[in-house]
């Protein structure tokens, strides 16, 4: 009964700490008026970004006139798009080339927006044809080493700090040599 309790909450721990997630990713030439449809539908969890995956993908139908395509995450119900889009040129899905999906999430795992670019496919170098899939996640920035900061007279001008003295600056070495010249010595025989 112990065991089965400590089982339980061993499984329930481990389901907690991992959030797969999906994406459903569309596409949408820009030079006709068409509706986006779905490219593709990936898998992740921004824990364990070697997980993720392609679920589902569909090569794209584009017109021979779609010379640009719009990639983000669509809301078929409300008719807008709510992620970021890129502009991926439409060669991107010719015969040839391999389609490289980019999420990039936030800290929650919300995505914020997606990209896709076409590898060229080398037959005799690698036998993975298939689309691939990425996640970045987004991360805070290093922030910058500043300088003291700048001290402003009540006119607004900035004050000139005066330049120390000499005694000012080494007053440490002179008493260190004055104690070095009075305690030296001793008594001879």
């Amino acid at each position: 009964m112990l065991v089965a309790a400590l089982l339980s909450a061993l499984c329930a721990a481990t389901l907690a700490v991992a959030d797969p997630r999906t994406a459903q990713i569309y596409i949408q030439p820009l030079a006709t008026s068409t509706k986006p449809e779905p490219l593709a539908e990936i898998s992740y969890d921004t824990l364990s970004l070697d997980a993720t995956s392609v679920v589902a993908y569909e090569a794209p139908e584009l017109p021979e006139t779609a010379d640009l395509v719009r990639i983000g995450l669509y809301d078929p119900k409300s008719s807008r798009w709510i992620s970021g889009t890129t502009v991926a040129s439409a060669d991107n899905f010719s015969k040839g080339y391999s389609p490289h999906l980019l999420l990039t999430v936030d800290a929650q795992g919300e995505v914020l927006s997606a990209a896709c670019k076409g590898v060229r496919v080398d037959a005799g170098q690698t036998r993975d044809f298939g689309p691939q899939a990425a996640v970045l996640v987004e991360g805070k920035g290093k922030q910058p080493d500043l300088n003291k900061p700048v001290v402003l007279s009540p006119e607004g001008r900035k004050v000139e700090e005066q330049e120390k003295t000499f005694l000012q600056k080494y007053w440490w070495m002179i008493a260190i040599a004055g104690f070095l010249a009075l305690s030296g010595g001793g008594a001879e025989k």
